[in-house]
């Protein structure tokens, strides 16, 4: 799991990734809202974010990810304990308000609770199955098929966004980690992606982007 962390206290940031790191956590972390706000696209699967640091804060950070992204689960981490300020925190879509000091297996728990994937599998068409956590993909025989990474990037995106169409824009900022590309080159990654799948499970929607075409949602 890809975790961005935002905290200005190098101790306690040191102390976070050292812990979520044990438990194969891959952190980026970042003492700066400005400079977290550049990585944000990056394709995180949680965020844990400091309010009062340098640059931006951290709730003007959570608005600005909450434009792009409504649903992967953010947690604040904040010596400020001034109730509008926590309900401030969650208005802008937070999902867990942590008040320091806490114990670091309190963050454990809470990025169990929000920001570990429960998801298992989806099944596709034709029997193929892609399994969330590990991240395989498995044909109608059960064999893994072999991704790269951005085909593995790109399948995660449309997991997140089940029946929704993924636009250029966002499978640009998701899949190339916030580097800028064409519509070529994520033509060329569809084209790829899709002689490892089905047929129609990649639908193109009119030249907006891209819909992932299931068998049912979850097994």
């Amino acid at each position: 799991m890809k975790v961005l962390l935002l905290e200005d206290n190098k101790r306690l940031s040191s102390l976070i990734v050292e812990a979520l790191e044990e438990k194969n956590y891959k952190i980026d972390c970042f003492e700066d809202g400005k400079k977290a706000l550049e990585a944000i696209y990056n394709g995180y699967d949680c965020f844990i974010l400091d309010i009062n640091v340098p640059g931006i804060d951290g709730l003007t950070l959570l608005k600005e990810i909450r434009v792009m992204d409504d649903k992967t689960p953010a947690i604040i981490i904040s010596a400020n304990v001034e109730l509008e300020t926590i309900k401030d925190a969650y208005i802008k879509g937070c999902d867990e308000y942590l008040k320091k000091p806490f114990y670091i297996y309190e963050l454990e728990l809470k990025l169990d609770k929000f920001c570990k994937k429960t998801q298992n599998n989806i099944t596709l068409l034709e029997g193929f199955i892609y399994d969330i956590a590990k991240e395989k993909l498995l044909n109608s025989n059960k064999e893994e098929v072999k991704l790269a990474k951005k085909e593995i990037l790109l399948l995660n995106l449309f997991t997140k966004n089940l029946e929704k169409v993924l636009t250029f824009e966002q499978i640009e900022q998701y899949v190339w980690e916030g580097d800028l590309t064409t519509n070529e080159n994520i033509r060329a990654l569809i084209k790829r992606l899709r002689k490892k799948l089905p047929l129609n499970t990649l639908i193109s929607q009119g030249g907006m982007g891209y819909i992932l075409n299931i068998q049912r949602k979850f097994t």
